[in-house]
């Protein structure tokens, strides 16, 4: 079989052949459970691939991330549960449900009226009340993105601030207050106030309409490439980095911004 003549149905196939007799025995072994950690993993290697603008990248990434899914389905069709057909079939029918004003005659006049439209019709689906306007937003997500969705809940019922100043004026408000738990040298306060300063950062955030996750990963990405930029320049004169001058570390950080600025 050529390579350009695999499908989606092939796919499903194959997965079934890695599960079943004479096939993987790791495969044959796993459950929902052992694989959550993968269906993370993979979720965060794209998103590496897409910050590499690797096309090539891209598309095997998406392609392990694509099995997940797949894999979940085979073991759920095993069970009797469902197959991914089903997967597929309640995927469409949610698309074509939340979107009439595609599928339908409903009048939308921009995304923020989408959004609006989108959340009351997930609440006719679930035919109950949820007890929080804040419901639904998964604990497991990474804390600054479940702050970020969190505090979009909250606006939609109209609790917020009116003008991103205001909310800047909180963020000092709450760096004063980290400030004073710090003289005073109580932990759990310092953790109190921690907190309370990401919180109204990831509102501002929110205010100027960037994502604190994406803005905190691109600024690791940005810390790990400069460093790498300073150690290998250290090696590559014989030196270690622990035997530096902070003046000399300082020295070939700002180097390794404005290399990386030349390049942009």
């Amino acid at each position: 079989m050529k390579p350009d003549a695999f499908n989606f149905e092939q796919l499903l196939s194959i997965m079934k052949k890695l599960r079943g007799p004479g096939g993987c025995p790791w495969d044959a072994e796993q459950t929902h459970e052992s694989l959550t950690r993968y269906l993370l993993e993979e979720t965060y290697e794209v998103i590496e691939a897409i910050d590499e603008k690797s096309p090539q990248h891209l598309k095997e990434e998406l392609g392990d991330l694509l099995l997940q899914p797949v894999f979940h389905a085979a073991i759920a069709e095993e069970a009797g549960d469902f197959t991914m057909n089903d997967v597929i079939e309640t995927l469409c029918q949610k698309l074509i449900r939340r979107h009439p004003h595609v599928f339908g005659d409903l009048d939308i006049k921009d995304s923020n009226a989408q959004i609006e439209n989108w959340e009351k019709i997930k609440k006719e689906e679930k035919g109950v009340e949820r007890s929080s306007a804040l419901s639904g937003v998964p604990n497991q997500l990474p804390s600054l993105l479940r702050a970020h969705k969190i505090s979009e809940k909250a606006s939609r019922v109209g609790f917020d601030w009116e003008h991103s100043d205001q909310v800047f004026a909180k963020v000092m408000e709450e760096l004063h207050e980290f400030e004073e738990a710090w003289g005073d040298g109580n932990p759990a306060r310092m953790e109190d106030e921690l907190g309370d300063l990401l919180f109204s950062i990831v509102n501002l955030g929110r205010f100027l309409s960037l994502n604190p996750e994406e803005a905190l990963r691109k600024t690791i990405n940005r810390f790990q490439k400069r460093f790498s930029y300073v150690e290998d320049t250290l090696h590559g004169q014989g030196i270690q980095i622990q035997d530096t001058s902070l003046e000399e570390l300082d020295r070939l950080w700002e180097q390794a911004k404005n290399e990386e600025r030349s390049t942009n």
